[in-house]
């Protein structure tokens, strides 16, 4: 029986993906900073990434579920900060970049003494390019996205089995998104759930959701910085 730690579980994309998880048969260990929302798990465990203990508390929750094969991780906070308010620039740094490194990092420490294993993160199409609405996420999601490259290229040169998938969905709707902004081509957040679970089965390596933002991801791509750097978003 294959066996998951979910991160970030508490609601939206991380709670579909551990409930379809566990309606696939998979043993599901899931962590939250707010546990009261994972009462219908039996294995659980109130884990902040931010926290200096975070690491144990994932250890001790591996060691309920007899085991991982695969670290989800969902966590993450995200908003658009048009002001540059210091606070809200700084969290999301602390939690999508440093609390991200903590959590996966003990993930590929783990995996790398046990065999192997898959790490699954969500990173964003936010990581594409630099979004003036949303400065310290765009780039904290880009931070993710490279930082997961660089972990495969060093398991794969050190002969680890650890396979690395980097989901970049586009907007879901989520309580991430509910906060009086508009967000274009919103997606259901079990459907995406839906195309992760298949994403990590088949090991992708990177899946953008869903082929609207795969078009338009590309297409920024496409567009020289020149450009980019004075598009009114």
């Amino acid at each position: 029986m294959k066996r998951a730690i979910v991160v970030g579980a508490s609601s939206g994309i991380g709670m579909e993906v551990a409930r379809l998880l566990r309606d696939n048969g998979w043993t599901v260990g899931v962590a939250a900073r707010r546990i009261d929302m994972l009462s219908e798990f039996d294995f659980n465990a109130k884990i902040d990434v931010n926290d200096d203990d975070s690491e144990s508390k994932l250890l001790d929750l591996i060691d309920r579920v007899g085991g991982m094969d695969l670290y989800f991780h969902c966590s993450g906070i995200g908003h658009q900060n048009r002001q540059l308010e210091e606070e809200i620039e700084v969290q999301t740094v602390k939690t999508n970049c440093l609390g991200f490194t903590r959590m996966v990092g003990a993930a590929y420490r783990y995996f790398s003494s046990h065999g192997g294993g898959h790490i699954a993160v969500i990173s964003s199409i936010a990581g594409t390019k630099g979004l003036g609405p949303a400065p310290s996420y765009s780039a904290s999601k880009s931070f993710q996205g490279i930082y997961i490259q660089a972990l495969e290229q060093l398991s794969n040169r050190n002969h680890l089995n650890i396979h690395f998938t980097d989901i970049r969905p586009g907007f879901v709707a989520t309580a991430l998104i509910d906060d009086g902004q508009s967000y274009p081509l919103v997606l259901d957040k079990h459907s995406v759930a839906e195309d992760i679970v298949r994403s990590v089965i088949k090991q992708r390596h990177r899946r953008v959701i869903d082929w609207r933002w795969r078009v338009i991801t590309r297409l920024w791509r496409l567009v020289p910085n020149i450009i980019w750097r004075h598009l009114p978003l």
